[in-house]
C-alpha cells in the first residue's frame, strides 16, 4: 500500500506508514466516506471495496479534488438555480493560531505533513455539514454555508461546524504538540451577510460578489478569537441563538467599522 505523503510501497493491512508514519487513508470510491484498512465493504453506501487504493494526494487549489462525491453531485445539480442570485450565507475563517512558531521551529516537510492532518479536520467537519471551502490558506481556510448549496438554516451548520472543528483539534493537537513541542490550536471566526453568487465551473470553482462587510468582518473575528475558541458576529448570533450556548463578550473596535461590534464565543449546542 503506497503511501500518499512519501510514496513508500507499504506492505498490505499496515494503517500507518512505516517510512513517514503518516495514517494510511483510504475513501470509499463511491461516497467519499473515510474507511479503515481491511475493510471489504463500505459501512456507509454498501460499495466494495476489495480493489480501493489509498487516496491521491489532495490538490488544495483544485476544488473538485476535495470536494467529496455526494457534494459536488449536489452543486451540480442546483447550480443553475442560484447562480447570479443573491443569497444569505454565513461565513467560516479557521487558522492555526501557532502556525509561525511551528513554521520557525520545524522543516518546512514537517509542517506540510502537520498541515494536511489539519486540513483533513477542517476538509471533514466543513463538509459533513455540507459547507463548501472557498479557499486555502498556508494555514487555515475560508469557507461558506448557504451557498452553493441552498440552507436556511447555513448559521446552525457553521456554528456545528466550528464546535465540531475544535474538538477534533484537541486530540490533534495534543499529538502535534507532543511530537514538535509547539502548540497546535485553531482560531474561528464567523459572520453571515449577504452574497452574489457567480458562475459554478464544471471544476466545482465558484465566484461569488460579498456584499458589505460579509467576509471582511468574518476574517477580523477570526483574528480576535483567542487559541481554541470560535467566535460569531451578532448577525450570526440572531439566527443561532436559539440552537446554542453562547459567551457574549464585551463590545469590541473593529477596524474598518465605525460602531463597536456584537462579538460572541460559541460554547456548545443546546
Amino acid at each position: 500500500m503506497k503511501c500518499s505523503q512519501c510514496d513508500f510501497d507499504n506492505k498490505p493491512n499496515k494503517k500507518f506508514c512505516i517510512k513517514c508514519g503518516s495514517k494510511l487513508i483510504l475513501k470509499c470510491p463511491q461516497c467519499a466516506l473515510e474507511i479503515e484498512v481491511g475493510d471489504d465493504f463500505c459501512g456507509e453506501c454498501g460499495h466494495d471495496l476489495r480493489e480501493a487504493k489509498p487516496a491521491a494526494p489532495i490538490d488544495y487549489s483544485e476544488p473538485q479534488s476535495y470536494t467529496p462525491k455526494f457534494l459536488a453531485e449536489k452543486i451540480l445539480t442546483t447550480r443553475s438555480s442560484i447562480e447570479g442570485e443573491r443569497k444569505l450565507v454565513t461565513v467560516l475563517f479557521a487558522d492555526v493560531a501557532s502556525y509561525t512558531a511551528l513554521a520557525d521551529k520545524l522543516d518546512p516537510e514537517e509542517v506540510h505533513q502537520i498541515m494536511d492532518g489539519a486540513f483533513k479536520i477542517l476538509m471533514d467537519e466543513i463538509h459533513r455539514f455540507e459547507g463548501t471551502i472557498n479557499q486555502f490558506t498556508g494555514d487555515g481556510v475560508m469557507a461558506l454555508f448557504g451557498a452553493p448549496m441552498a440552507h436556511e438554516d447555513h448559521a446552525q451548520r457553521a456554528c456545528h461546524a466550528a464546535l465540531s472543528i475544535q474538538k477534533a483539534i484537541v486530540e490533534y493537537g495534543t499529538k502535534v504538540e507532543k511530537e514538535s513541542g509547539v502548540e497546535f490550536k485553531m482560531r474561528i471566526g464567523l459572520n453571515s451577510g449577504p452574497v452574489i453568487v457567480g458562475s459554478i465551473g464544471d471544476d466545482l470553482r465558484m465566484d461569488y460578489t460579498a456584499v458589505g462587510d460579509t467576509t471582511n468582518l468574518a476574517s477580523r473575528i477570526e483574528n480576535m478569537a483567542r487559541p481554541g475558541t470560535s467566535l460569531i458576529s451578532g448577525h450570526t448570533h440572531k439566527l443561532a441563538r436559539a440552537f446554542f450556548e453562547f459567551k457574549s463578550l464585551e463590545k469590541v473596535e473593529v477596524k474598518g467599522k465605525a460602531e463597536l461590534q456584537e462579538v460572541y464565543e460559541i460554547i456548545k449546542a443546546s
